[in-house]
């Protein structure tokens, strides 16, 4: 193993803007702290609140680091006082609050995951963002049970490629949501019982009639604005709407007489700004119950183009196209 250099190359944002405020920079290497492991990044995910961040609306939480990047995959190379769990050497993938765009990142050990064998880093950098998330947020807020019928927005994003594919393995009915016939035969590939084509078709509609006009168990939304007022018309009777974000609005005009009526719970979560101790039940639950499937294979993050990590402006440019299906990530040399 070679000696830790003392500076690295990372993603900086010289000032709030678009895909192009994000270029290479020197920084010094960080020293992992109590409890941290040091990894030399192999891959890091690109994500939406990484846009969001560069964009200046979404600074990160306090005392984390001000690089964009939320998972990392790669190799242990130093460890941190009182930290146990992993040794130098050990290939592992794992979530921070910030840092991931460059050489080297620090990672609360117990918010990291061994890299499953057969697994490549690029895999393993595409995991952590989008499986904490859905499983937090399905799983454990929307309380999916097998035999329910789950509906995801935006089904070929990140987020929404993993959702198809644990909600199928877990014995839900799929539906999902997406901009186009190819990203809607996406979806059914990946296990989406049902497609729908938000610019040609009415969810709510295609929703009922999938459903025999019972409506859907539990709702993944990433959109927020009219499509809330939508999700409550679209919601089975003690249907389960999780918020995650907000790519249209945050704010909208809304008659609650339907969440009354059919006594429907609407709850949300952000990640980022959540403690390592909460991170880490997640990551324990993903241990136990997801990562049996990712070994045997039976689930798979969606790689849809890698970028070398110099090229993080044009991985940004990409995302704002919305034109990939599954997930991007930077690949560190």
């Amino acid at each position: 193993m070679t000696a830790t250099p003392q500076t690295m190359t990372a993603i900086g944002i010289k000032e709030p803007g678009g895909p192009e405020a994000l270029a290479p920079e020197s920084r010094p290497v960080p020293q992992p702290g109590p409890g941290e492991v040091l990894v030399r990044v192999a891959a890091a995910g690109v994500n939406r609140p990484d846009v969001m961040q560069r964009k200046g609306l979404y600074p990160p939480p306090p005392g984390a680091s001000d690089i964009p990047g939320l998972e990392i995959a790669g190799q242990v190379v130093a460890v941190g006082e009182g930290a146990t769990r992993y040794r130098v050497g050990d290939r592992i993938c794992g979530l921070v609050s910030g840092g991931g765009y460059a050489e080297y990142c620090p990672v609360h050990e117990s918010n990291a995951l061994p890299i499953p064998d057969g697994v490549s880093m690029v895999e393993a950098a595409a995991i952590p963002e989008t499986f904490f998330t859905v499983w937090t947020n399905v799983f454990e807020r929307g309380r999916l049970k097998s035999g329910e019928t789950f509906m995801v927005h935006g089904g070929t994003s990140g987020i929404g490629t993993t959702a198809i594919m644990l909600a199928k393995a877990f014995g839900a009915t799929v539906i999902a949501t997406a901009g186009s016939d190819e990203k809607c035969e996406a979806c059914r590939k990946l296990g989406a019982d049902v497609a729908i084509n938000y610019k040609t078709q009415d969810f709510v509609a295609e929703c009922k009639a999938a459903t025999g006009k019972k409506g859907v168990d539990v709702i993944l939304d990433m959109v927020g604005g009219d499509y809330i007022a939508k999700n409550y018309e679209a919601a089975a009777v003690e249907g389960r709407i999780v918020q995650i974000a907000f790519q249209s609005s945050s704010k909208t005009q809304i008659d609650f007489m339907r969440l009354m009526l059919k006594r429907l719970t609407h709850t949300g979560s952000t990640l980022r700004s959540r403690s390592p101790a909460e991170k880490a039940a997640i990551a324990d639950q993903l241990v136990e119950k997801v990562w049996p499937l990712v070994t045997s294979g039976q689930v798979r993050p969606v790689i849809h183009k890698t970028f070398p990590l110099a090229e993080a402006a044009q991985a940004h440019a990409l995302m704002e196209t919305s034109q990939h299906i599954g997930k991007i990530v930077l690949t560190v040399e």
